[in-house]
């Protein structure tokens, strides 16, 4: 449970502190044998950066509970 809470903990500071990404990909427009032509697609993704300020408490509660499960055994 410490590993899964400390994962959390980073990937919600990581999508806190990048809040989106781009890719590429291509897409074919014509195909006359040899001849071919190519369209790159730029495609974001974005998200509010309140989902990674919220995986970090999520992250926190876990090692909180975690602590404490290992203290009364």
């Amino acid at each position: 449970m410490k590993a899964a809470g400390i994962l959390l903990l980073i990937v919600g500071l990581l999508m806190t502190l990048y809040t989106g990404f781009t890719y590429v990909t291509q897409e074919k427009v014509v195909d006359l044998g040899k001849l071919e032509i190519t369209k790159n697609n730029e495609h974001n993704v974005h998200w509010q950066p309140y989902l990674g300020i919220g995986m970090m408490v999520i992250g926190g509660v876990v090692l909180v509970l975690d602590r404490k499960k290992s203290r009364t055994t």
